[in-house]
């Protein structure tokens, strides 16, 4: 099951504590054959500016809602998310 706009997930940190985050997008690279989710965490995304936290992620099984997610950890996928984050961004500019 692919994942919606505004979906929000619980991802655990570090220390195993569970933080619900909504999802602002999902997007796949055709060339890499990755897909990546970008997410804000649901207590912030009332606030002027919003940490956003991004993952390359596998969705587990077909029938089910379980991803995994990887961190970013190259320069290009970087380039990749930021670009498509920046779009984001600009297109919301837009419609104010």
């Amino acid at each position: 099951m692919a994942l919606e706009e505004k979906e929000r997930i619980i991802i655990p940190d570090e220390n195993g504590e569970e933080h619900l985050f909504e999802v602002l997008f999902t997007f796949d690279i055709d060339e890499t054959e990755q897909s990546y989710i970008a997410v804000v965490p649901v207590e912030q995304k009332d606030d002027e500016e919003v940490e956003v936290y991004a993952f390359r992620y596998e969705e587990k099984e077909k029938d089910d809602n379980d991803l995994s997610l990887f961190p970013i950890e190259s320069e290009q996928e970087w380039e990749i998310v930021e670009e498509m984050l920046n779009t984001l961004a600009n297109e919301e500019e837009d419609e104010k």
